[in-house]
């Protein structure tokens, strides 16, 4: 049997598993409810590893490991930013979340969660966050697409295209159906496979290129400055790094967990287990890359054509074709999990806080979850035109999408769990401050490539919510019983 019949057995049956986990998930889910949220009733373990397999997506196996390879170790400070925000997240966002969000109105989305909180009866505030969400998810999905095309081009020798149409057409399937108990299920499963894998690919190659003193050797004799932290490094890069950690506080496919999970207490074992998980695929990538370094060196019969490529060459190179398709199987689920979040967030921004608000309040479940399943497919359709042309890079995709999320959305997310006085005049105007910042920011060359744009566009939120907030607040004895009641009851639950 040949390679390639290897590769695609592993890879037919990681698909069918997920289309599987697909129609389980569309045989539990009964209501709108089910469709966007899964009924609460995530446990930590599916918490943790979906918002992990959510949050990662192609940069942790593709994106991260090719920066590495290029510059060496100096590429870490974004992922000791994501490290820090995403513990910051669990810690501080997550059990405040999960009962903010079911005291005020039982929101099941982030808009309505802004809405509802800031007792917004214009309905601008849903309305423009929504639109946050399609602008910069539509962006986030296609860098998605595009490490598929890419994932298929290089380990099935397909074209470009033909990868991105399996991709779209698969996640499309069980995401159109399954709703939010599919997409956490399948990408508990695929946060799995990409931990196994990420230790295990580095902790192989390994044995090819020698002793960890021989492999550093050999390392620091093609680049002496690959392991460190500083090399080329200025103080803007080091805060464009860590600013990453910003990110986290406005993500929706990955705070949409916190809503999600059982119970405050479970959010205590999610952190553990997802940070736990999250720092041993960090070390897993930055591993891979550093061994790929000096792997393909060592072996010269073997080229890498692109960086972004190390993980996955590497797989198919040390392993038996069998195994090493299971390892392409990691990487394609790194992609897909990612994927079918946002379009879940993207379809439930669609029809709960745009369709819902301005058109039908009225219509039942069914219309809701069907309209919510064709959000689904229109905006899979948008995101593979914009990865058609395959002329982005997955990680430049992921940072412009990463910073708009994080600069339009993460200091609201942040004022309204720990700030009673923030008002819906302030949140309008910190969210457009920072999503306009982003746009502006990151389109403008000589600014983006001094200082990621999604630090100055959190801090101008920030300031703009907390001044416009402090110029237009009226007090609302319901809004603030409601925030009061979220804390004794987040106190409540602590304490069983």
């Amino acid at each position: 049997m040949s390679e390639v019949m290897y590769h695609g057995i592993a890879i037919a049956l990681y698909l069918l598993v997920m289309l599987l986990i697909g129609w389980y998930g569309y045989k539990k889910t009964t209501d709108l409810d089910d469709y966007m949220l899964g009924g609460r009733n995530l446990g930590a373990l599916v918490t943790a590893l979906s918002a992990g397999a959510a949050d990662m997506s192609g940069w942790l196996i593709m994106g991260l490991p090719g920066e590495i390879y290029e510059v060496g170790l100096s590429a870490l400070w974004i992922a000791i930013g994501l490290t820090i925000g995403a513990y910051l997240n669990w810690m501080f966002v997550a059990p405040r979340l999960r009962v903010y969000t079911q005291v005020s109105n039982n929101s099941i989305t982030i808009p309505s969660f802004f809405d509802n909180r800031l007792r917004d009866k214009s309905g601008i505030l849903r309305i423009i966050s929504s639109l946050v969400i399609l602008v910069f998810f539509t962006f986030y999905v296609s860098s998605g697409i595009v490490a598929g095309g890419k994932f298929f081009q290089s380990s099935f020798d397909t074209s470009y295209h033909t990868g991105v149409i399996i991709v779209a057409v698969v996640v499309i399937l069980y995401t159109l159906f399954g709703g939010f108990l599919a997409v956490s299920y399948t990408d508990a499963v695929q946060g799995a496979i990409m931990f196994f894998a990420l230790l295990l690919v580095p902790i192989v190659a390994l044995t090819f290129t020698g002793s960890p003193a021989e492999t550093k050797d050999v390392i620091t004799s093609i680049n002496p400055d690959t392991f460190s932290l500083f090399n080329g490094v200025s103080i803007f890069v080091i805060i464009s790094g860590l600013a990453w950690g910003l990110g986290y506080f406005g993500q929706p496919h990955i705070i949409v967990r916190f809503m999600a999970i059982t119970s405050v207490k479970e959010t205590k074992n999610a952190r553990r287990i997802g940070i736990g998980w999250m720092i041993l695929c960090l070390i897993g990538t930055s591993f891979t890359a550093l061994i790929g370094i000096a792997f393909f060196d060592l072996f010269p019969e073997y080229t890498l054509v692109d960086p972004e490529t190390v993980f996955i060459d590497l797989g198919q190179i040390i392993f038996h074709p069998l195994i090493g398709g299971i390892v392409l199987a990691a990487v394609l689920a790194a992609i897909m999990s990612t994927i079918a979040s946002q379009l879940i967030v993207t379809s439930s921004a669609l029809v709960e806080d745009l369709y819902k608000k301005l058109i039908n309040k009225e219509a039942s479940d069914k219309h809701y979850m069907l309209l919510g399943r064709i959000a689904v497919l229109v905006v899979s359709v948008v995101a593979v035109i914009l990865a058609w042309p395959n002329n982005e890079s997955i990680l430049g995709l992921v940072s412009f999408a990463w910073a708009g999320f994080g600069g339009a959305f993460g200091p609201l997310v942040l004022l309204s769990l720990y700030w009673k006085k923030v008002s819906r005049t302030g949140a309008l105007a910190g969210m457009i401050t920072g999503a306009v910042i982003v746009g502006v920011w990151g389109n403008i060359s000589v600014l983006s490539d001094t200082l990621y744009e999604i630090f100055p566009a959190f801090i101008l939120n920030l300031i703009v919510t907390i001044v416009v907030s402090n110029m237009t607040y009226k007090r609302d004895p319901e809004v603030e019983e409601e925030f009061d009641e979220s804390i004794r009851l987040l106190e409540e639950e602590r304490a069983k």
